[in-house]
C-alpha cells in the first residue's frame, strides 16, 4: 500500500516540475513509460476506489489572487472566432452532440439563463504555479442531462477554436476529454464568469471548462462544441497526443 501511494503521488509531482522537463525525455525512454504507467495507475485506483465525488477544496473571497493569470493561448487568432468576438459572441453557439438522445445548439444567453454555481477554487498549472479564482457558470451535468446521454457513452470530449499549430493535415485546434465521471462531477462547469465578471478572451471567453481535481491544462478554453464518445481517438486530447498524462488528476 506504502509503494502504491508513493507511486501515485510521484507521477503528478513529475508534471508540476514543468512542461520542459516532460518534453526532454524520450518518447520511447524508460523513464517516460514509468511515469505514463503511473499515471494509468493513478486513473484507475482514482475509480476503483471510488475517489471520483471527492471535492477540491474551495476558498474565500480574500484568497483570490488578482489578476487571474492565463495559461495556454490568451488570444486566439482564428477568423472564424474573432468574428465572434467582434460581435460579442452573440453568433456563438456551444454545439452537444455525439452519443446523445438530443443534440444540442445553445448560445451563451441560454446557458447563462440556466442556474449557475460559483465557486472559488486554485488553479494548479503544469508548469508549477497556482492561482486562486471565482468562477462561475452552468454545471456541465445540467448540459448532459438535457442532452441524455445514451448507454454507450463514456466519454465527454471538448473541441475548441484556438488553433494550436498548423501541420501538413491543416489547423490543429486545442481539444480535451474527460470521462464521465469527472464529467458530472458538481464542481465540473462551464464557465462564462470570472471573479465577478464577464470571462476574459485571455482566460477562454466565450466559455472554458472547469475541473477542479485536474492540473490547469485538462481545462480546456474557447469552447466551441462537445460531444459523447465510447472509446477516445488516440491518447486522447491534444497533450496527451504530445506525450503528457491524459489524465492529470490531483
Amino acid at each position: 500500500m506504502i509503494a502504491r501511494r508513493a507511486v501515485l503521488l510521484a507521477a503528478p509531482a513529475l508534471l508540476l516540475s514543468g512542461c520542459k522537463v516532460f518534453d526532454r525525455l524520450p518518447r520511447d525512454g524508460a523513464l517516460r513509460n514509468t511515469f505514463e504507467a503511473a499515471n494509468g495507475l493513478s486513473y484507475r485506483a482514482q475509480r476503483l476506489l471510488g475517489g471520483g465525488r471527492s471535492m477540491a477544496p474551495e476558498y474565500a473571497r480574500a484568497d483570490v489572487t488578482q489578476p487571474m493569470r492565463p495559461n495556454g493561448t490568451v488570444d486566439p487568432p482564428d477568423a472564424d472566432y474573432q468574428a465572434l468576438r467582434a460581435g460579442g459572441f452573440a453568433d456563438w453557439r456551444l454545439t452537444v452532440s455525439g452519443l446523445v438522445e438530443r443534440p444540442l445548439s445553445l448560445s451563451l444567453a441560454e446557458l447563462r439563463a440556466m442556474p449557475a454555481r460559483t465557486q472559488i477554487t486554485r488553479l494548479d498549472c503544469v508548469e508549477g504555479w497556482s492561482v486562486i479564482a471565482e468562477w462561475t457558470g452552468v454545471q456541465l451535468r445540467r448540459v448532459l442531462d438535457l442532452a441524455r446521454p445514451t448507454a454507450e457513452a463514456r466519454f465527454v470530449v471538448f473541441r475548441c477554436m484556438d488553433t494550436r499549430e498548423v501541420g501538413l493535415a491543416g489547423a490543429v485546434k486545442y481539444w480535451e476529454s474527460h470521462d464521465l465521471v469527472d464529467a458530472t462531477h458538481p464542481q465540473t462547469i462551464l464557465a462564462w464568469g470570472l471573479n465577478g465578471e464577464d470571462l476574459p478572451v485571455a482566460n477562454g471567453a466565450p466559455l472554458r471548462l472547469r475541473v477542479e481535481r485536474a492540473l490547469g491544462y485538462k481545462m480546456a478554453k474557447y469552447l466551441g462544441g462537445i460531444e459523447l464518445v465510447a472509446t477516445l481517438d488516440g491518447p486522447g486530447s491534444y497533450w496527451a497526443e504530445r506525450g503528457y498524462d491524459w489524465y492529470a488528476g490531483i
